[in-house]
């Protein structure tokens, strides 16, 4: 419990501190005056004021927050203070500023995954025959465990991920395997055949298989400081996309909102992934990193995705959405966040207690 809690301090702390760095940098970027930027909520244990803004570590770790002058449209200014005050400001400029944070989040995720490629090299699944289903092409033409897969058709494979691909879209066209099997190269003629799955999404999709699974071994191939870079943000790409992909879902009700877990969840799996290693913790920062920006992105009121809609409806018109449209958005925006956090709670005592 104690490594679960500790974890979960580590990861909410470094996604916040990146989150917050965002708004902050780009607010004195842009001339707008930060009078605290917190790391956490409530009484402030830890101070330091440098200039106009106050440094501090607050008391309860589950947030954090930049507060700018003049962030609320209604407050009182001293006059000398309008040239800093975040509403007076273009609001293209409040549009950066508020978008900085999710932002920050994404390019956390990339120096992550950058580090791990660099340090680590990236991990590629081998194209090395694990088990043959009884029955399938693949049997029936005699593969065999632990046959090591060295080209399709001509076609070099170098990875599991290079197998599948040209087995998938063969639309079931006979290919021409060659493995290594033991120090012998053989040769045979297998037919993939289409079968049904179930995706990460639930959905049932079609693909051509030739009925092998994969034996679980990787390597690790180097990666210079350009591939590093470049991988960094293909992960990354890759995995935001799923995510909004799985957000869209989530609405849709393809994915059930069973799915959706809370701090319970991820201390869980933050402790799980701390005992399994630096790396794997690191790791997991950088997932939970990507999902927090698209979360805030999400257009709900007191959401930066909120305030950005906002702001994009007053550039559209000319004019700043009204004081109290924005107070009701905001209280329902609030509502609406209390009633997922219960329910987030709810899906985590559930999988601790009722599984």
């Amino acid at each position: 419990m104690s490594v679960n809690i500790f974890a979960l301090v580590i990861v909410l702390g470094v996604l916040i501190f990146f989150h917050e760095l965002g708004h902050f940098l780009v607010a004195r970027l842009l001339g707008v005056g930060v009078e605290t930027f917190s790391l956490g909520f409530g009484p402030k244990m830890i101070s330091k004021k440098i200039g106009i803004t106050d440094y501090r570590i607050s008391a309860i770790p589950l947030g954090g927050y930049v507060k700018m002058v003049g962030e609320q449209p209604d407050a009182d200014l001293d006059p000398a203070d309008i040239p800093l005050s975040f509403t007076h400001k273009h609001v293209f400029k409040r549009i950066l500023i508020v978008a900085a944070g999710p932002f920050f989040n994404i390019l956390l995720a990339l120096i992550i995954f950058y580090g791990i490629f660099q340090i680590s090299g990236m991990l590629i699944l081998k194209p090395s025959i694990g088990e043959v289903n009884e029955g399938a092409p693949a049997y029936r033409m005699g593969l065999k465990k632990g046959d090591l897969v060295e080209s399709i058709d001509g076609v070099k494979i170098s990875s599991w991920e290079d197998m599948a691909k040209m087995i998938t879209t063969s639309k079931g066209k006979t290919l021409s395997i060659s493995v290594i099997r033991g120090n012998s190269m053989h040769v045979v003629d297998v037919t993939p055949e289409p079968k049904i799955f179930k995706n990460i999404f639930n959905e049932d999709i079609e693909r051509y298989v030739i009925g092998v699974t994969a034996s679980g071994d990787f390597f690790a191939k180097d990666l210079n400081v350009l591939q590093a870079f470049s991988q960094s943000f293909i992960q990354t790409y890759q995995i935001t996309a799923l995510t909004v992909k799985g957000v869209v879902k989530l609405f849709q009700g393809t994915v059930s909102p069973k799915t959706l877990g809370g701090p319970i969840m991820i201390a869980q799996m933050a402790g799980q992934e701390a005992r399994e290693g630096a790396v794997n913790l690191i790791f997991f920062i950088a997932l939970i990193s990507i999902n927090l920006a698209i979360l805030n992105f999400l257009p709900i009121p007191v959401l930066d995705g909120g305030h950005l809609l906002f702001f994009f409806v007053e550039a559209v018109t000319g004019r700043p959405v009204s004081i109290k449209i924005r107070e009701i958005a905001q209280q329902a925006g609030i509502f609406v966040l209390i009633l997922l956090m219960i329910y987030v709670f709810y899906n985590d005592i559930a999988r601790v207690f009722l599984s």
